[in-house]
């Protein structure tokens, strides 16, 4: 049997980049992505879904036989802070909709995307594991608690495969910041790259950890693809990648941009951040699907700094073109 794989929310930063990932492994006809409105750049199978309607949910994954499905679609956590209810209904139903359409047409497995946010600080920040006490202290941490317990549900009660990570903060130079706690250090990249000076709402030590996209994308890959017998932990994996604090980046940066300029102004996101671990233990990822980062902080410094770059280069030279 192909695999068919269906993506919620395939605009976002993760779904932009696993798309291209998943159709190079799947072939093209064989990853159907889906949002609230197609993006004028999309190739590809295409979808309108809104994911808050289950019947148009179903309605697509009968048509295209889907037996796989990525359901990225969350409000996050600094936004989802600006109107907690809505937050909290939009990211459950979304959720229970994707499983009830899954268990339904005996879609084979299901990924969902859980965070560093579901803990709190009952946990050792220092050095945070699977196990670790759940008392998240935002909306969107609260409903990605829930949301791992009813996937951990469905599998035991219904055995649909279930699988999560818990994803901490992703850096990647493929799309814009989208309303997360740790989105200064995306943006941080742009100011530095474009000569402007950059204003961090964190404070200068403030630690979390931190993975670059490319690593993300892989080890959501290869959790999917790892056999059923090996995944033990069916409310999410940790997944780490290197823990650092603004302080760090900014003189990673300045190895490059000697005169990059920033000045610290902590906002409410500061109070959420400290509630979040400064490092994770992932070493059940590490055992059971082979789990292993290849970025560090200087790596992906280079390799942000260098596709930005790029990027506004092209624009530049796109600009110039259209006034000639």
């Amino acid at each position: 049997m192909d695999t068919k794989i269906l993506v919620i929310g395939a605009n976002g930063q993760l779904g932009s980049v696993l798309i291209p990932e998943l159709r190079k492994k799947y072939g093209e006809a064989n990853v159907i992505a889906s949002d609230l409105q197609k993006p004028k750049q999309s190739t590809g199978l295409f979808e309108v879904i809104d994911a808050t309607d289950q019947n148009k949910i179903d309605d697509v994954v009968k048509a295209h036989k889907v037996n796989q499905i990525y359901h990225l679609a969350a409000i996050l956590s600094a936004k989802g802070e600006q109107n907690p209810l809505q937050t909290w209904d939009i990211n459950m139903k979304t959720f229970f909709n994707v499983l009830e359409v899954s268990r339904l047409n005996n879609v084979q497995k299901v990924f969902y995307p859980s965070s560093i946010a579901v803990f709190g600080d009952r946990a050792d920040l220092n050095c945070t594991t699977d196990e670790a006490y759940l008392n998240p202290a935002t909306v969107y941490g609260i409903s990605k608690a829930a949301g791992e317990n009813w996937g951990q549900y469905y599998f035991l009660k219904y055995g649909l495969d279930v699988r999560s990570i818990r994803y901490p903060g992703v850096i990647g130079y493929q799309s814009l910041p989208g309303g997360g706690t740790t989105d200064y250090a995306v943006d941080i990249y742009h100011k530095a790259v474009n000569g402007e000076a950059f204003e961090c709402f964190l404070k200068p030590d403030a630690a979390l950890p931190m993975i670059f996209m490319e690593d993300a994308i892989r080890a959501t890959i290869e959790l999917m693809e790892a056999p059923k017998e090996n995944i033990t932990v069916r409310t999410s994996y940790n997944l780490a990648g290197a823990s650092f604090a603004p302080q760090d980046m900014v003189e990673e940066i300045q190895k490059l941009y000697p005169k990059f300029e920033v000045s610290y102004a902590p906002d409410f996101r500061q109070h959420i951040a400290e509630k979040w671990p400064k490092k994770v233990d992932d070493s059940n990822a590490r055992i059971d699907w082979g789990w292993k980062p290849k970025y560090d902080l200087k790596r992906i410094t280079s390799v942000m700094v260098s596709e930005l770059k790029k990027q506004y280069q092209k624009k530049s030279d796109d600009s110039k073109m259209l006034l000639l």
